[in-house]
């Protein structure tokens, strides 16, 4: 039977494709959450959003949780943010904080999460300054320790060679598709129990 796991993350979740004037969306095809909802095991529902950063506030967890209602019943949920907090100059530590109000209120809504880690920054046109890098090489290691603590699965996308666009920050084509194959043993370990 399919199981319905919401994503909600930013521009790499939605689709984002930063090569022609003024961006646009890779078509279904492209995209790994689509790739993943083309399998007959997952009902996949896409709450990725240009430009969103860890809702932390409680207007944003407010917002947050209004949108996932009106998407019961859901039987998994699957996070990965922070890129878009680091590029506003949130260091990882703190970055990290936000996840961790995020999942405190999430964790009301009984069902299993994931934790994505997003790949790491390559240079490129948003991305200019090393401290950059290295603040996206950092973001993993504490959601490692947050996904522990509050009993979600974790993955690292940093491990899983995504190729980025000339922007550094979002994914080519090549990289949706690398992403949806990692991403499918990922969901098969938090939301069906694979190991």
């Amino acid at each position: 039977m399919s199981k319905a796991i919401v994503c909600l993350g930013d521009s790499n979740t939605w689709g984002y494709d930063p090569r022609g004037f003024g961006g646009g969306r890779w078509p279904d095809c492209v995209r790994w959450t689509a790739r993943l909802n083309a399998r007959p095991e997952w009902i996949i529902y896409n709450l990725g959003e240009n430009g969103r950063a860890i809702p932390h506030t409680p207007f944003e967890l407010r917002t947050l949780c209004g949108q996932l209602a009106a998407l019961r019943p859901f039987d998994g949920l699957c996070v990965m943010l922070g890129s878009n907090d680091l590029l506003l100059g949130v260091p990882p530590a703190a970055a990290a904080a936000r996840m961790e109000r995020l999942l405190v209120c999430l964790s009301s809504l009984g069902v299993p999460f994931l934790l994505i880690a997003p790949p790491c920054f390559h240079p490129g046109d948003w991305v200019r300054e090393e401290a950059l890098l290295a603040a996206s090489a950092h973001l993993a290691g504490y959601y490692r320790i947050l996904a522990g603590e509050s009993g979600a699965a974790f993955a690292d996308a940093g491990c899983w060679d995504i190729p980025l666009c000339f922007d550094g920050v979002h994914f080519t084509a090549e990289g949706h598709a690398r992403f949806a194959a990692q991403a499918g043993g990922a969901f098969a370990a938090a939301f069906c129990g694979a190991k």
